[in-house]
């Protein structure tokens, strides 16, 4: 093997990405050197992209990007077990510590420490990364590396998605992005009965409505009023899912939601947002925020689903040799596609 490797590097603070030579990691005891096959480009790459006031503060430069990846393991760690070379894998990229509460208790997902690769440490977008075998998923053969490179973002949406029961349920989802999509295909998977999802993007609300089955919505030609009549709802909504960072797309979800209603929370506004506590007071809402996935409990469920008939390899809408990024990344930053995945061949 080479000691020398392609990557996607943010090389300097300013708008962009660059293609270096970087070496191979070497690994420790306890880690894996994984050879990336596929790459998904998240919107936290763009964000890295695009140099925002979020990257600037958090990312340090120069790094190798990218979080979500599919690919095989090479090499281990002298004290590795229970994995072997050559077996297909993806993984979880948040790196924990083992101190905290938290963890200690077995709640991964809520350590303080958490780093995650692309953002704080080496990332994906290379064709050889160095991971935690603590971290490594194996994929089954049902699970092919395309649909194993978006697992990241399927968490998410399967985290988001789970949080509340949804058998029966009917349930808003704000923001048709990728990851909204695909929370509107568990909810449908898991047996929701109405789902109606907002954007005001039609491209991605026509994704929406090709990729999984539900009502897709431009709240500024439609009012959710008339929908939850159209579908026979007495109420409202039981559950949302608010995916789009939006204030005011928060603030018709609360509006169109029952009494007692309860929302998921992932999407992320930018600075400080006004809120009408009083409206979430006096309606009795629940709201809950969401990070990431719940590790590992996350992964095993949405593997299952997937096993089982979930199917959202539609919301994939482009593919690119990885040679092709910055034309990938164009795609993304247009705002007109689902997932865009990187071949690494």
């Amino acid at each position: 093997m080479t000691n020398e490797m392609k990557a996607l590097v943010k090389a300097r603070p300013e708008p962009g990405l660059w293609m270096e030579h970087r070496a191979v990691p070497e690994i420790g005891p306890e880690d894996v050197l994984i050879r990336i096959r596929k790459t998904g480009i998240c919107g936290t790459d763009i964000h890295i992209w695009n140099w925002d006031d979020w990257a600037e503060r958090t990312v340090p430069v120069p790094l190798i990007t990218g979080h979500e990846f599919a690919g095989e393991i090479v090499d281990m760690g002298r004290s590795v077990e229970g994995l072997a070379i050559g077996q297909r894998v993806s993984g979880e990229g948040h790196l924990i510590g083992k101190q905290s509460r938290q963890s200690r208790a077995g709640k991964f997902h809520l350590d303080p420490e958490t780093r995650g690769i692309g953002v704080n440490e080496p990332g994906a977008f290379a064709e050889y990364l160095r991971l935690p075998a603590f971290n490594v998923v194996p994929l089954p053969d049902a699970i092919d590396d395309e649909i194993g490179a978006i697992l990241d973002p399927l968490g998410n949406a399967v985290h988001t998605a789970l949080s509340f029961d949804l058998v029966g349920e009917d349930v808003l989802i704000t923001g048709a992005g990728p990851i909204g999509i695909m929370a509107a295909a568990v909810a449908r998977h898991v047996g929701a009965r109405h789902v109606v999802i907002t954007d005001l993007n039609p491209d991605r609300l026509r994704l929406a409505a090709d990729v999984a089955d539900v009502v897709a919505v431009n709240p500024r030609e439609q009012d959710l009023g008339e929908i939850v009549s159209d579908l026979g709802m007495k109420e409202g909504f039981d559950v949302g899912l608010e995916m789009s960072g939006s204030q005011a797309a928060l603030d018709q979800m609360v509006e169109a939601l029952v009494m007692g209603g309860r929302i998921a929370l992932l999407g992320i506004p930018p600075g400080k947002s006004p809120v009408d506590w009083s409206r979430i007071v006096f309606k009795a809402i629940t709201i809950k925020g969401v990070y990431g996935r719940e590790i590992f409990e996350t992964w095993y469920k949405m593997i299952a689903m997937l096993e089982n008939g979930l199917d959202v390899r539609g919301v994939i809408t482009h593919r690119f040799p990885v040679d092709e990024f910055a034309e990938g990344f164009e795609v993304m930053r247009g705002g007109a596609s689902g997932k865009v995945v990187l071949d690494w061949g």
